[in-house]
């Protein structure tokens, strides 16, 4: 599979204008309410329901960041063409990680939604991973990324599928950098973010992926000799995996 720049960025725009379409006229519930002390004023909640009315940035990060709405479905959607456009061009910056954006997917349980803004969602998180993919210098990195869709949706296997099935020198440069950045945990048999469930499922499924495919890509690729024999070691349990002569002597 091969997928151009520019067509990616096509259809990341047109899931953005699809989420601003579907979502339109949406706000918080009547009767939604939230402690002034800690996240806002009754002049912030009324924004909230106040339909398509764009919040200030300080706004919106306290709206997604909290956990504590009494409808955090009605929440995201009233956020939501905001909330995305505003992650897409890294206007979010999550103080624990892209993990804490995917949580808040999560907790508007978006994949419970009618059919039609489920789809949206589901459109414009491909859309946006199809992009990623194909930049070679994206806003979010490719790793980062990662970790957020598979908080929102649940689940990994989509997401290093498409990244599996795409042929394409970007998209080993992403690759090379997030095996970089996570074989530390793995290699400790840690996933490297903190997940909101299936943490194990998604560790296990993650290392095997690196140790079954991401090897053989990464020596054409022409990575290092050293993150090579990390990611082989990937696939070796017990102490034959801290024996190994090329064990890169990482403590835990």
């Amino acid at each position: 599979m091969n997928l151009d720049q520019p067509r990616a960025r096509l259809r990341l725009d047109a899931a953005l204008d699809h989420l601003t379409v579907t979502f339109r006229g949406m706000t918080a519930d009547p009767d939604e309410s939230n402690c002034e002390c800690h996240w806002g004023s009754a002049e912030d909640l009324a924004q909230l329901k106040i339909a398509d009315k764009e919040l200030d940035p300080d706004l919106l990060q306290r709206t997604w960041q909290a956990t504590d709405w009494k409808n955090n479905a009605s929440v995201l959607r009233r956020i939501l063409p905001q909330f995305a456009t505003s992650l897409v061009t890294g206007l979010v910056e999550p103080r624990f990680g892209m993990e804490r954006v995917g949580f808040t997917f999560a907790l508007g349980e978006w994949q419970e939604w009618p059919a039609e803004q489920a789809a949206a969602v589901e459109e414009f998180l491909h859309a946006w991973w199809a992009h990623t993919l194909t930049d070679p210098d994206p806003l979010v990195p490719a790793h980062d990324l990662l970790v957020l869709t598979a908080e929102a949706s649940g689940t990994l296997r989509p997401w290093l599928d498409v990244w599996e099935a795409l042929d394409d020198p970007v998209a080993d440069a992403h690759l090379a950098k997030a095996a970089d950045h996570w074989d530390y945990d793995l290699l400790g048999d840690q996933l490297p973010w903190r997940a909101w469930e299936n943490g194990e499922e998604m560790r296990t499924g993650l290392t095997a992926w690196l140790a079954g495919h991401a090897s053989a890509r990464l020596r054409a690729h022409g990575a290092p000799e050293g993150l090579l024999h990390r990611i082989r070691l990937l696939g070796v349990t017990g102490p034959d995996r801290w024996e190994d002569p090329h064990w890169p002597q990482y403590r835990y």
